[in-house]
């Protein structure tokens, strides 16, 4: 799953530097990127939060326990009530639009042909809810049956379609901008085109029918609220984020947006897999009460947390402007505006390893059917970030940190999720910590700190935006390079070695 996810965040860092290369940093985008991310929340929750949440494990309970006649039963149900709620909720949304905009980036209401460009754009994604969220449903189900690589690949369409529409539809186009909100449309319905053949090769392609009496479709009705907003937490603070940048200068959101997309690459391909494949395994030890697979299971992802979110957490804050410059400051996407997305990534980073760990934590509840403990421990972090933001705003704004102090509250009320969640599975004995944690962290650390200097020195020795292309791309993949063979070989030398991060067996 983490190869097939690598493929797909790749294009997409293609398709952002080609929004970048061809748009900018702007009204337009900012507009676009608004009305593209009300949508993409709502594909973040399903594809890789909340929906999964509330449905694996009850899908996995009737895997393990039920006939074939009455999973077939279940699932057509399920398929039928999910769309008829998403074609309900599409169609408010489409009507809703200008209300939408007003709440999300209230700011761009000051400009009236930014906020009708924004409630334009939106109507055209809007549909995109339904049928990116049938298409994690099938995900899910794929998942469950052990089959990750299609819904790990289905993404990629997304991306080639963004970036055909960038390059070929928006010179057609009266609003080039445009472009990219229709082909948001057009990569939803694709996605879920691609993943049918997968459904019939493993027999689980429902046939929806009305269900919200069936006992199992109550059951994910039951979990699915407290599991939207526990699964939300980060996508609700960045959604605050964009609120907030939206009154901040021109450009905010969009350089905002880069940053998150460049922490949303490990994120996405370590964080995302790890949490989505140790789901079914949880959601399995839980039904057939194996307390202890359960937890190595836990120890087993944490681990991985820690050996991959803190290179990537001081990757990305050591290298945040060659990274920025190399891949997105080009023709409309100015050096200022790298310098400027480059400050919100070095803050962003910050919070990588909680943001991973969520991914990672929340399973451990929500296999278990216990959705009510990160709703709460939710909450805390929504209010942590909306205070932190408005302290800092003040503070850094006048020194053209403003959109750096919003990507730092974030990243601390990230850090404070995962801490609550670890805090209260440990202290409830769900989560046992396997021996040598100490000698674990100890040779993290060290390699750590022998990658640090490495990466402050390619960033501070080399003039990076006055690079070609060419010399940008070559020497940032050298030192990156070079630093991670750092960091392995210094695991290495440690003591660390492949079997020590093997999946545990009872998993």
């Amino acid at each position: 799953m983490g190869g097939m996810t690598f493929v797909s965040r790749l294009l997409g860092f293609v398709r952002d530097i080609v929004i970048a290369r061809y748009f900018g940093a702007a009204t337009g985008t900012d507009a676009f990127f608004v009305a593209f991310r009300i949508p993409n929340l709502l594909r973040r929750l399903f594809a890789e939060g909340a929906f999964a949440q509330a449905f694996v494990p009850v899908l996995s309970d009737y895997k393990e326990r039920a006939d074939r006649t009455e999973l077939k039963r279940f699932l057509d149900r399920t398929a039928g009530g999910l769309s008829l709620a998403l074609f309900i909720i599409t169609l408010v949304g489409i009507f809703a639009a200008p209300a939408l905009i007003i709440l999300f980036a209230p700011g761009f209401y000051r400009n009236a042909g930014q906020f009708e460009l924004t409630v334009t754009m939106l109507r055209i994604t809007l549909p995109y809810l339904f049928f990116i969220s049938l298409t994690a449903f099938a995900g899910a189900i794929l998942n469950t049956w052990g089959r990750f690589a299609i819904p790990a690949f289905t993404p990629v369409f997304l991306n080639l379609v963004m970036i055909a529409a960038a390059i070929w539809l928006a010179p057609q186009l009266s609003e080039p901008i445009t472009a990219l909100a229709w082909s948001v449309l057009i990569a939803g319905v694709v996605q879920l085109a691609f993943q049918v053949p997968a459904l019939l090769r493993a027999g689980v392609l429902p046939r929806p029918r009305y269900g919200f009496h069936d006992p199992g479709v109550r059951r994910i009705i039951k979990t699915i609220g407290p599991a939207i907003f526990g699964a939300s937490v980060p996508q609700v603070n960045l959604l605050v984020d964009t609120l907030i940048a939206s009154f901040l200068v021109s450009g905010s959101v969009s350089w905002l947006y880069y940053s998150d997309r460049l922490v949303e690459f490990p994120l996405g391909i370590f964080g995302v897999a790890i949490g989505t494949v140790i789901l079914p395994h949880l959601s399995k030890n839980h039904a057939n009460r194996d307390r202890d697979g359960f937890s190595r299971s836990l120890d087993w992802a944490l681990r991985w947390v820690i050996l991959i979110g803190l290179p990537a957490t001081l990757g990305l804050a050591l290298l945040s402007e060659p990274m920025i410059a190399t891949l997105f400051q080009y023709d409309r996407f100015s050096a200022h505006d790298a310098e400027m997305a480059s400050r919100s990534l070095m803050t962003y980073a910050i919070g990588l390893t909680g943001f991973i760990a969520i991914k990672v934590l929340i399973p451990g509840f929500s296999s278990r059917q216990d959705l009510r403990t990160p709703v709460r421990y939710g909450v805390y972090a929504i209010l942590t970030n909306l205070g932190l933001n408005l302290a800092l705003i003040f503070q850094l704004a006048p020194i053209g940190w403003g959109h750096a102090g919003l990507a730092l509250a974030t990243a601390l009320a990230a850090l404070l999720n995962a801490g609550l969640l670890l805090a209260k599975l440990l202290k409830d004995r769900i989560y046992r910590p396997e021996p040598g944690w100490g000698i674990f962290l100890l040779r993290v650390a060290l390699a750590g700190g022998v990658m640090s200097p490495l990466l402050i020195h390619a960033s501070n020795a080399y003039p990076w935006q006055l690079w070609s292309p060419g010399d940008r791309i070559s020497h940032l993949a050298l030192w990156i390079l070079l630093g991670f063979a750092a960091y392995v070989s210094c695991l290495t030398l440690t003591g660390l070695r492949p079997r020590h991060m093997l999946v545990p067996e009872s998993t």
